[in-house]
């Protein structure tokens, strides 16, 4: 077979010239066209490979999407479940544990997560590792919220046992007999000072009655202290339980001694004169867990409705006190 002789023009003398292809010539030639079609396979490869997903990947997108689809309604029911739970909370706080008596959870104690940063660390460099975390932040302080909730229906439990004998110890009568409501001579809020004639808030109510008058434990407790107070003359202070105190004072006569039980109803002194006062009469004070409460809303065992309104107007409307 004869062998093909390449020519090449010249321009310079116009006519063809035989082409002498050396073996150097030849070796670059073939690298030349080597190298251009590894260059456009490649080119195609990549080109196909980032347009069309292989079944492998097309698998796997969609378990990924599923997957997705799975954590938005996990995270739906969550917050569900969350609504459920802040519905629990608010009736624990301001209905069970009013009508029990009970301080409420400060949001503080209901929300406090343990901080685990490692823990979470670690999923953020998971697959999916936002969704994985935002999850796991959720349903750990479900479980928090959860186990404080359960450990409020443990006390009120408790307390509920204890319902009964919490009413009996909390205060629930007038200190003097006052059917008729025409002993009380002022309520409690500001005053005006019967010797100073200046305004004074007066922490308790005056029940005026003649100096002999029995007065009566306003509910269940321990005597705490009976005697002489600056201020109050003959004074006793009952220690209900439950987190509150009565006082007595201006006392003629006290019939009781530190430390004695006493039963609501039990007469513990008679009405007197004695301290700063300007007349025989009762000086009637209700404390709860420290601080002073108006002892109106505590004869609910003694008064119907419309005479418990009435007191509560009789009250409102006295301006001078008696000590």
């Amino acid at each position: 077979m004869a062998k093909k002789i390449k020519f090449h023009f010249n321009p310079e003398t116009l006519n063809y010239e035989p082409v002498i292809l050396t073996l150097t010539h030849r070796i670059k030639q073939i690298a030349l066209h080597l190298f251009s079609g590894i260059s456009l396979g490649a080119l195609f490869f990549f080109v196909f490979v980032s347009i069309f997903d292989s079944p492998e990947e097309k698998q796997l997108e969609l378990e990924k999407n599923r997957i997705q689809a799975q954590y938005k309604v996990l995270e739906r029911r969550l917050d569900e479940v969350q609504q459920v739970l802040n519905d629990i909370q608010q009736r624990d706080d301001n209905l069970y544990r009013v009508i029990l008596q009970a301080e409420p959870i400060p949001l503080s104690v209901r929300r406090a997560i343990s901080a685990n940063t490692d823990y979470y660390e670690q999923l953020l460099r998971m697959t999916n590792s936002e969704i994985v975390v935002s999850t796991t932040k959720k349903v750990n302080e479900l479980r928090k919220q959860i186990y404080i909730q359960s450990k409020s229906f443990d006390d009120l439990i408790v307390l509920s046992k204890n319902k009964e004998t919490m009413l009996e110890h909390i205060p629930a009568i007038q200190p003097v007999l006052n059917k008729d409501l025409k002993r009380m001579a002022s309520g409690y809020g500001w005053r005006i000072d019967p010797v100073y004639r200046t305004r004074r808030f007066h922490a308790g109510m005056d029940f005026t009655a003649p100096t002999g008058t029995d007065i009566y434990a306003t509910g269940n407790g321990t005597v705490q202290s009976a005697g002489w107070k600056q201020g109050y003359g003959n004074t006793v202070e009952i220690n209900h339980g439950f987190g509150y105190l009565t006082l007595y004072a201006h006392m003629h006569k006290i019939n009781v001694k530190p430390g004695q039980k006493v039963k609501r109803g039990e007469v513990i002194g008679l009405v007197g004169n004695t301290g700063k006062s300007t007349g025989p009469h009762l000086h009637y004070e209700v404390h709860f867990k420290g601080q002073v409460m108006n002892p109106a809303n505590y004869y609910f065992l003694d008064l119907s409705p419309e005479e418990y309104d009435q007191m509560v107007q009789m009250s409102n409307n006295s301006g001078m006190m008696m000590d």
